[in-house]
């Protein structure tokens, strides 16, 4: 007799997964706890590219935060949002995070040189210009991007 193991429940994907597969409440906690990973990566890479790497501050925080929010889009399509890959969705998120983009960027960029030259300038320019975007990015994609069929 063979011993059966069950196998793990498939995560549904749905097309209409901002109307249906999920409430605001769970959406916004599973938003927060991919934030938090993909902000890690952003983080990491832009203390080691600035820092170890000695690239100029504009071009280590663009990098950093392709890495995470490209971590951010595959982690948010599949879990948050539970939608299947699609070119229309695809082509509105570069657009997004191409402002995104540009509103952290220069919100980083800002904070780093307003503020005085201390061991929590680098972080706190950082969260703020995280913060902003991110906020940003669940309104849209929850709103726009993941209803796009």
């Amino acid at each position: 007799m063979e011993a059966h193991v069950p196998l793990p429940p498939a995560l549904p994907v749905s097309e209409n997964i901002a109307d249906d597969a999920l409430d605001l409440k769970t959406q916004a906690v599973r938003f927060v706890v991919t934030g938090g990973v993909s902000a890690v990566v952003d983080f990491g890479l832009y203390l080691l590219l600035l820092v170890v790497v000695g690239l100029p501050v504009n071009i280590a925080k663009g990098l950093s935060f392709i890495a995470g929010t490209t971590t951010a889009y595959l982690i948010n399509r599949r879990w948050t949002f539970r939608a299947e890959p699609s070119t229309a969705r695809f082509v509105a998120v570069v657009i997004l995070y191409a402002v995104t983009f540009a509103v952290q960027v220069g919100i980083n960029w800002a904070l780093y040189h307003a503020l005085a030259d201390e061991w929590w300038r680098l972080p706190l320019a950082f969260v703020v210009a995280q913060g902003t975007a991110t906020v940003i990015n669940f309104v849209v994609q929850r709103a726009v991007i993941f209803k796009i069929h």
